[in-house]
């Protein structure tokens, strides 16, 4: 249920409120109504512009609605007044203010309001003129939250959904004890105050709005200071347990919890890994790091004995808990309450007396695993309940992986040393042996190193090569959103949409491209074609960019057109893609040159297509992945994925082709001849399936 704040006597008087002198809220009180309805407007635009000083003056959201309240509840001499606010978000719970008269403050709480059906019965009736369903169930949730607390006898509702920017932001409903009909004046009047009332729940949103947006900065700056440790941790040379410690002891206090354990398993039957799934294996946990919150009011909850708790051991068979993640395939197990889960609760009388769950009920259990291999549990406890946050999950869930690479690389340099030494005393060439395997392990790193790179990198040009297209997409969409745009604008923004909607069907189907030229070969799908033709027509696709950059292009064709038998689709984007290369590449005002001749190599007819253009150098080293995927050349900061050449090569290996690269530096220049040779069958016989 959401915040509710109930009026008492003495209330905290705030800034200059006009509800500071109790003698005004008396001449509310006592003012005859039908006297205050003779003149409806000016007694609604009292209370209008009181509920708006009230609004400016307070700086207590919660008490600026109780202030409110006990304003609406003078004004039209009822019994209690119920303001709630309505969120747009499930998860987050509406503020409710109550105000009563004084002599129901002592009263016991009614029954009556749980066995009401708001919506059925006369006693719930709206100020407003029209209503929707949407309205309804408003008025009835608000209800629900706001009287709950109320020890009114409720007999009679007037109540008014408040609107702002379209929405539904809160509900004013104005309550009696007693069966009332509710006067067309009494409607008119709170109608008229729906604005302002709707001004006072904007600003109680925004500022929940505001701080869970705080909130959530703080837990990312945790996040981000957690992961910034971990990197750290796992660029060391610690040895293996002080680094788990180190790492358990960050994610605690990251996550402020109150207590942390971190178990291995070791196997006693060898043959586990190739047994069924959701089969319970014969294991012993042993705890190897432990941490507990360093506070007094913690250290009076927990009895000492928990903390005791390093390098205790027990078995699979004796935790039901522990069971239940190799039934479940891995899956963590999330718990806020145990003594609230009926299905965990079952199973928590069985679980090992070292998790201690009557004192620590709240329990994040996250499996260590490797390739399907559980190699132990990092588990968070909390003295109190606790909902654990999707993002808290995610960045337990990413530590649990970095700790089982850490672990899995130590069982493997503990097991490569151990060959080492026997191999060493077998053979009696321990200096040769432990070379090869310090080589092997350099290596090793060195991969690791360029694959962290490669991933970087990927994940950078996909993040980037994703995110703009989607951010413009938004930006148009807001735009059209907007009332009275004007249709040359609207037109761009739909050209703004289908343009950005393109480029990621063009980079998925470029990633499905690809991804089916590895996995799946298919013989081509053979035509007949004009060569002079057929790059003629390419090349002039890309003239008005290369004229842009003063990009000129020459061509030279053989004097009779060549024919050849190939798959035109496939021919073309290979033209395609080394024209945008060179279109993106090239030094401005220099010249593109392609040219085409027949060669018989190994008495087989082909057609050599060359695309030289000048640009900067490529190195050696870059020659060697250039055709790899999401690799690119270093200090080349124009916009791509790296899928290009990637999808070249892949495609001209379907040709049952070839195509190299060279890089010739030009005498007394900082740049380089860029040459694309691209070796092609010129006939279908040459072709393989």
């Amino acid at each position: 249920m959401g915040t509710i704040f109930n009026n008492v006597s003495g209330m905290k008087q705030r800034f200059s409120s006009p509800l500071q002198n109790p003698d005004e809220l008396d001449r509310i009180r006592k003012y005859p109504y039908e006297k205050l309805m003779q003149h409806q407007e000016e007694p609604a635009q009292q209370l209008a512009q009181k509920i708006n000083q009230i609004v400016a003056n307070t700086s207590s959201q919660a008490g600026m609605l109780q202030e409110i309240a006990q304003l609406l509840g003078a004004a039209f001499d009822i019994d209690c007044c119920c303001l709630v606010s309505v969120t747009g978000e499930i998860s987050e719970e509406p503020i409710v203010a109550n105000w009563c008269k004084p002599e129901y403050l002592d009263l016991s709480h009614p029954n009556e309001i749980f066995a009401m059906e708001p919506m059925d019965l006369p006693v719930v009736q709206c100020a407003a003129e029209t209503l929707t369903i949407n309205d309804i169930s408003t008025i009835e949730h608000s209800l629900k939250a706001g009287c709950q607390q109320l020890q009114v006898p409720i007999k009679a509702v007037l109540a008014i959904p408040t609107r702002f920017a379209g929405k539904n932001n809160g509900v004013v409903s104005l309550i009696r004890s007693q069966p009332s009909d509710w006067s067309e004046e009494e409607r008119e009047l709170l109608k008229s105050l729906e604005a302002s009332c709707a001004i006072a729940f904007s600003q109680v949103g925004q500022a929940q709005m505001i701080a869970s947006q705080q909130q959530f900065v703080q837990t990312c700056a945790q996040h981000q200071s957690l992961i910034k440790q971990l990197s750290i941790l796992s660029r060391s040379n610690l040895e293996l347990n002080q680094m788990l410690q180190l790492v358990l002891t960050s994610t605690a206090e990251a996550l402020q919890v109150d207590r942390g354990l971190l178990i291995l398993l070791k196997y006693t039957d060898p043959l586990f890994r190739i047994r069924q799934k959701k089969q319970v294996p014969k294991a012993k946990a042993t705890i190897i790091c432990e941490w507990s919150k360093n506070s007094e009011s913690y250290r009076s909850t927990i009895p000492d004995a928990i903390e005791e708790t390093l390098q205790q051991s027990f078995l699979i068979s004796d935790c039901g808990l522990c069971q239940r993640i190799f039934i479940d395939s891995g899956k963590p197990i999330i718990v806020s309450d145990i003594t609230d889960a009926s299905d965990i609760a079952s199973i928590a009388p069985t679980a090992t007396p070292l998790f201690a769950l009557d004192k620590l009920p709240a329990m994040l259990l996250m499996p260590l695993e490797n390739q399907g291999r559980i190699l132990g549990f990092l588990v968070l406890q909390q003295a109190e309940p606790r909902t654990w946050q999707s993002a808290e999950t995610n960045i337990v869930e990413m530590v649990c992986g970095q700790v089982s690479n850490s672990v899995i690389q130590s069982q493997t340099l503990r097991q490569v040393q151990m060959l080492v030494d026997e191999r060493t005393a077998q053979l009696q060439r321990s200096l040769e042996v432990q070379a090869k395997l310090y080589e092997k392990t350099r290596q090793y790193v060195e991969q690791l190193r360029e694959l962290n790179e490669l991933k970087d990198e990927f994940l950078s040009n996909m993040s980037d090569r994703l995110r703009y297209p989607l951010t413009n997409m938004r930006m148009a969409i807001r735009n059209l959103r907007q009332p009275s745009i004007q249709a040359d604008r609207q037109a761009r923004y739909f050209d703004i949409l289908e343009q950005e909607c393109t480029k990621e069907i063009n980079l998925i189907n470029d990633l499905l491209t690809l991804q089916k030229l590895e996995t799946h070969q298919e013989r081509p799908q053979l035509e007949n074609i004009d060569l002079n033709t057929r790059i003629q027509d390419l090349t002039s696709t890309f003239a008005t960019k290369l004229s842009e950059k003063g990009i000129n292009i020459v061509l030279e064709l053989p004097p009779e057109s060549l024919k050849i038998e190939t798959e035109l689709e496939s021919f073309d984007r290979i033209l395609q893609e080394l024209l945008a290369n060179a279109t993106k590449y090239s030094q401005p005002d220099t010249t593109v040159y392609l040219r085409v001749n027949h060669q018989v190599i190994e008495q087989t007819d082909r057609v050599i297509i060359e695309l030289i253009n000048i640009g900067r150098g490529i190195s050696e080293e870059e020659v060697t992945y250039i055709f790899d995927k999401f690799r690119r050349g270093k200090g080349r900061w124009t916009p791509g994925t790296g899928l290009g050449l990637a999808l070249v090569k892949s495609l001209v290996q379907h040709l049952n082709g070839e195509i190299t690269l060279a890089s010739n530096q030009i005498e007394d220049s900082d740049f380089s001849n860029i040459s694309f040779t691209l070796n092609l069958p010129q006939f279908s016989d040459e072709i393989k399936p």
